[in-house]
C-alpha cells in the first residue's frame, strides 16, 4: 500500500465529511483525522519523512543531509532581502528561475 495522500482532513464533522467526499469523488486519496492530537501530528510528521526518505533513496540522495540543510539557509539569508527591499533589488546572482520567482512574490505583494 503506497503511503501518500492528496489531502488531508481534520476535523470529523459536516465540514470535514463533506470535504472527504468531495475529494474522494474527484479520484484524491484522502486521510482523514477526527482531531489533531499530538499523536495525529507525529504520525503525519512519520509519514512525511518516511516519504522524503524513500524519495532519497531511489534518486541517491541523503535526504537529511545537515550541510544541505545549511546551505539553505545560506541561500535563504541571501535571497530574503530581495523579496523584502523596498526598492527593486539586483537579481542578476540568482538563477532565472529564483529571480522569477522573487519577482512574482514581490508583485503579489505590491512590492
Amino acid at each position: 500500500m503506497e503511503n501518500s495522500y492528496d489531502v488531508v482532513i481534520v476535523g470529523a464533522g459536516p465540514a470535514g465529511m463533506a470535504a472527504a467526499i468531495y475529494a474522494i469523488r474527484a479520484n484524491m486519496k484522502v486521510l482523514m483525522l477526527d482531531r489533531l492530537s499530538p499523536y495525529a501530528l507525529g504520525t503525519l510528521v512519520a509519514l512525511y519523512e518516511h516519504v522524503v526518505l524513500a524519495q532519497g533513496v531511489v534518486w541517491g540522495l541523503n535526504s537529511f543531509d545537515q550541510w544541505g540543510v545549511e546551505l539553505g539557509k545560506v541561500m535563504a539569508g541571501q535571497l530574503l532581502p530581495a523579496l523584502t527591499a523596498d526598492d527593486v533589488p539586483d537579481l542578476a546572482h540568482f538563477d532565472p528561475s529564483t529571480a522569477a520567482l522573487a519577482l512574482r512574490y514581490r508583485s503579489l505583494r505590491g512590492r
